[in-house]
């Protein structure tokens, strides 16, 4: 049996990195389709195209709330579980796809799914839209390109651990709390065939005022906490 990894930002989550025991249970694979409401002019139904450097990603109609982009990438299937059950999928058929979805200034659980008997390759984005432009709000990488390990997955949340006050982009409106992970049944002990990454979008109200990379100004509002 593998160690027990946990990671601490702000919530926690125990996760098991092995054996027969789970804290993230892990079930069947969600259905491979698209539900829930996409927003924007790159959206038509369940597509979204991926948006390039500066292009128009059109703003929230409701009051409050912000634009979101999810970009996944794999030669896999991958999912991602959002509230209110909004499911996004990207099929094995290409191999990235995009999704914009408007999101309230609060608390939201968000789950990755990778499935794959031969191996899982996985990578999510999540950037913050906004009248400055993108955020890096979170980046999640693990065998993209390649197949993922568990000392993949150890990396990364080593590198989460060293992120201070949980926000990825100093510049942004938006922390990552209780990052936790998990996984399937291992043939080989080193790369699973089923991973879930979990973790708590926590949305703040305010608008940012600087673009993401702005330098010291942000850095120095990150490590005092304002905002949040």
């Amino acid at each position: 049996m593998r160690p027990l990894v946990f990671l601490v930002i702000s919530a926690v989550f125990w996760v098991s990195c092995g054996g027969d025991r789970h804290q993230i249970k892990i079930g069947p694979v969600p259905d491979r389709m698209t539900r829930g409401s996409l927003a924007g002019p790159l959206c038509s139904g369940t597509e979204c195209k991926c948006r390039t450097d500066g292009q128009d990603v059109g703003a929230p109609e409701q009051e409050g709330r912000k634009r979101f982009e999810l970009r996944l990438q794999s030669p896999y299937e991958l999912w991602v579980t959002l509230p209110n059950g909004t499911l996004l999928y990207k099929n094995a058929e290409r191999a990235e796809a995009c999704f914009y979805v408007d999101i309230a200034p609060g608390q939201h659980p968000v789950e990755m799914r990778a499935s794959n008997a031969s191996g899982v390759s996985a990578s999510l984005e999540v950037h913050e839209l906004g009248d400055k432009g993108a955020y890096d709000t979170f980046k999640f990488n693990c065998g993209n390109p390649g197949v993922c390990s568990y000392d993949q997955v150890s990396a990364e949340m080593s590198r989460y651990q060293a992120i201070p006050k949980a926000l990825h982009d100093p510049c942004g409106s938006t922390k990552i709390r209780g990052i936790g992970w998990d996984h399937g049944k291992d043939p080989d002990q080193l790369h699973p065939s089923n991973l879930v990454l979990q973790f708590t979008l926590d949305v703040y109200k305010f608008k940012p005022e600087h673009a993401s990379g702005a330098g010291e100004v942000c850095g120095k509002r990150a490590a005092k906490g304002d905002g949040g």
